[in-house]
């Protein structure tokens, strides 16, 4: 009984040993977050052509609520995250914001979208901000967008390409019996 409770006690002590490591190993990767965004930013701008979007700009919106002369960016952009709207846009201080976006464009440069909605027109201010205000205004989340992002696009990628080679061997008889 006796060893058992001393290996009990062996492992509750590691783990809380594991507790302080892991403690200061997060505070060390939070420190480093924006620089990490930067460099994950820097590797994604090729592939955003291909899987980002393009971002409403400015449009109107009729009585059922359906937008119509709208307006989108030329760049296509990954959305990263949404944060709780500021209260007013920087660019005209009357006008409310609505929504709040943190996008990467293709160019590499990291925008905060904000849109304004004023019962007929919608709107937007883009902002460009630097990994750093990123980080502190949408936290540590906008990494794992990233990083699921174009996660998802090389699954999506993948399963074309096994579809395509089924297909392939098909079409020239190499098919599985």
């Amino acid at each position: 009984m006796d060893e058992i409770e001393t290996g009990f006690k062996k492992l509750a002590d590691r783990i809380r040993e594991r507790e302080g490591e892991k403690g200061t190993l997060s505070e060390e990767v939070r420190k480093k977050e924006a620089v990490l965004l930067s460099r994950m930013a820097r590797t994604a701008k090729p592939l955003i052509p291909t899987i980002g979007m393009n971002m409403l700009e400015r449009g109107k919106q009729d009585t059922k609520g359906e937008l119509y002369d709208t307006v989108f960016s030329r760049k296509k952009m990954i959305v990263l995250g949404k944060t709780d709207p500021a209260e007013f846009r920087p660019d005209d201080l009357t006008k409310k914001v609505d929504d709040q976006f943190c996008v990467l464009s293709e160019n590499g440069k990291i925008y905060e979208i904000m849109y304004s909605f004023d019962g007929f027109l919608v709107d937007s201010y883009w902002n460009e901000i630097s990994p750093d205000e990123a980080m502190s205004r949408y936290g540590a989340e906008i990494l794992f967008m990233l990083y699921h992002s174009l996660h998802d696009y090389l699954k999506g990628q993948d399963e074309l390409i096994s579809a395509l080679k089924v297909t392939l061997d098909f079409i020239s008889g190499r098919e599985k019996k």
